[in-house]
């Protein structure tokens, strides 16, 4: 689906089984919808942690990195590790350690044209969040980033984030999806491979089960973790 103007210059919405549709197009109409925030959601807008509030950021072993490429267009990447593994350098300043990747260094390669960068901070079986939002440079620095070596690898790169932004997200999100209920959880048979996505989209000659299983034992042996 995409947004295109009609004559009369509203937005309307075009795609497969829609022909129009109502859009939102200023702050005054999201606001006679929704209504306005309390005084307490305010108050929990900080431009620095403290120590209650670092405790999410060291305890939590996964994190969402959002950042704007030079087109325009967004990027959220996952980044997991041991819990702390996001390194509080002082109330201001976060490190993120760079692990092997696919190489296509979307996230890094978008902060080398604009620094602004957005973190979702998950604990597994906690309904609360964390965010932080900044701007980030890029460092090679071996002394800073060895404290981050895992497995006796230290990472070549880091993320260094300049804390603007800082709160708390209520727990309303992960309690409605009921995120950390095993028994909502599925076996990942249950969805297509990662194999079949390739083949479906640019490989039709991939061998699915002889790149899944080669992929299976990669993992197995932790190859590329570090």
């Amino acid at each position: 689906m995409a947004l295109r103007p009609h004559a009369a210059g509203a937005p309307r919405l075009y795609g497969e089984g829609v022909d129009s549709v109502r859009t939102i197009t200023s702050k005054q109409e999201l606001r006679e919808i929704l209504g306005e925030p309390t005084g307490l959601v305010r108050a929990k807008l900080a431009d620095r942690l403290n120590e209650l509030t670092r405790q999410f950021i060291e305890r939590s072993p996964f994190v969402c990195v959002a950042t704007g490429r030079p087109d325009g267009g967004m990027d959220v990447s996952p980044r997991g590790d041991p819990p702390g593994f996001v390194r509080v350098l002082d109330p201001g300043t976060l490190l993120l350690p760079e692990r092997p990747g696919n190489r296509l260094a979307d996230t890094l390669t978008n902060l080398l044209s604009d620094p602004r960068i957005a973190l979702l901070f998950l604990i597994p079986g906690v309904g609360d969040t964390f965010r932080v939002n900044g701007t980030a440079v890029l460092t090679d620095d071996r002394e800073l980033l060895a404290a981050s070596a895992m497995e006796g690898k230290t990472p070549r790169l880091g993320i260094l984030v300049s804390v603007t932004e800082a709160y708390t997200q209520c727990a309303k999100a992960l309690l409605r999806s009921d995120l950390w209920n095993s028994q909502n959880h599925i076996q990942r048979a249950d969805l297509p491979s990662h194999g079949a996505i390739l083949k479906s989209l640019s490989l039709p000659d991939l061998d699915v089960a002889e790149h899944e299983r080669a992929r299976a034992e990669r993992y197995a042996r932790r190859e590329g973790f570090y």
